[in-house]
């Protein structure tokens, strides 16, 4: 009996499971892809795999040549060998907002976030440039990953989240992101700040959803 009893279990979980999943493609469309991306990348050579991705980068050289390009390919691959951590950060951010607001509104905030705070922190670097105060040779600065849109929908969750839970998750999350602006900041950490800021500058796309009582409670996936 107790074996039927942790084989019925185990069956419910993987139910629940294939269901949260199902309840929010976008986002394990998405890790599906950086999971092919990152077993692509294991089997570069250093050299290689550098160049690669410069080609994929959204720095200042890439985006004066091919802009929309690179501001797709460059959401298609992360900053780092290891894949398993983006499916805990997915599964708890992105999936959240997906369920909560539907699919269509979730990729608004992430192509938000993406696109704008890219634009404006390779500007900002590139008057880095002309000023003097950086390097003629960060016009080809590696700049790929999804952390912007990431920090996009850690900001839009705030409005997941109902009093007084919110106001935690805020100052949390202010923190993260602001903090390094007050050191030696890097036009990576303007972008987050910026992509952070976008994401609760979001509201209107999701105050017709309403908050939960508790955080990450998740309802029923909407249709919109």
């Amino acid at each position: 009996m107790a074996g039927v009893r942790r084989g019925s279990g185990l069956g419910r979980a993987g139910r629940a499971v294939v269901a949260y999943v199902r309840s929010a493609p976008g986002t394990y469309v998405w890790l599906a892809i950086l999971f092919v991306t990152t077993v692509a990348l294991h089997h570069m050579s250093p050299e290689f795999e550098k160049e690669f991705l410069r080609q994929r980068s959204t720095n200042i050289h890439e985006l004066s040549q091919n802009p929309v390009r690179v501001l797709i390919t460059s959401g298609m691959w992360i900053d780092g060998e290891h894949w398993l951590p983006y499916v805990a950060a997915y599964s708890v951010f992105h999936a959240q907002v997906e369920r909560w607001v539907g699919t269509a509104r979730w990729v608004v905030v992430c192509v938000a976030a993406h696109v704008l705070a890219t634009l404006i922190s390779e500007l900002a670097l590139l008057r880095a440039i002309n000023d003097g105060h950086a390097p003629a040779s960060a016009v080809n600065t590696l700049d790929i990953g999804v952390s912007y849109a990431l920090a996009g929908v850690m900001g839009v969750l705030t409005y997941r989240i109902a009093a007084p839970w919110k106001y935690a998750y805020l100052a949390v999350l202010l923190t993260v992101y602001m903090a390094p602006l007050v050191g030696g900041r890097t036009f990576t950490d303007v972008g987050h700040a910026l992509a952070a800021l976008i994401g609760l500058g979001c509201y209107p796309l999701v105050r017709d959803r309403g908050s939960t009582e508790k955080p990450f409670r998740s309802p029923a996936a909407p249709s919109g």
